[in-house]
């Protein structure tokens, strides 16, 4: 069993950054493929970018290709979102997830089934 906690969530400016963060519980967190998804009221639950157990294989949305990066310290049991020129489009409730199964399609991490465990959220918010 494995518990999420994202943090790091605001308000900021179009134009500007903010970083999440998602600390897991439990001593295999370096076994699981991390996403983030974002989630707008009316809309489904989309896929960010997700990130394989090494580190070494990230993934992320066209929407957000190039703007954000994700990244993981398997010694802290944390993964990351950095997100940098934020638009007001971008605003959302920001969850990250936690993939037991091993996969090599990138394709796979960006379905919500993919993944056995999720966080709470934290609420992004871009005003104009």
């Amino acid at each position: 069993q494995v518990a999420l906690v994202e943090s790091g969530g605001g308000l900021v400016q179009a134009g500007g950054s903010l970083r999440l963060s998602c600390t897991a519980s439990g001593r295999t967190f370096s076994r699981y493929t991390m996403g983030w998804f974002r989630h707008t009221p009316g809309k489904e639950r989309e896929f960010v970018a997700h990130i394989i157990w090494s580190g070494g294989s990230e993934y992320y949305a066209d929407s957000v290709k190039g703007r954000y990066t994700i990244s993981r310290d398997n010694g802290k049991n944390t993964v990351y979102l950095q997100m940098n020129n934020l638009r007001p489009e971008d605003t959302a409730v920001y969850y990250c997830a936690a993939a037991e199964r091993t996969s090599y399609s990138d394709n796979y991490y960006t379905r919500e089934y993919a993944y056995n465990y999720w966080g709470q959220g934290t609420q992004v918010t871009v005003s104009s």
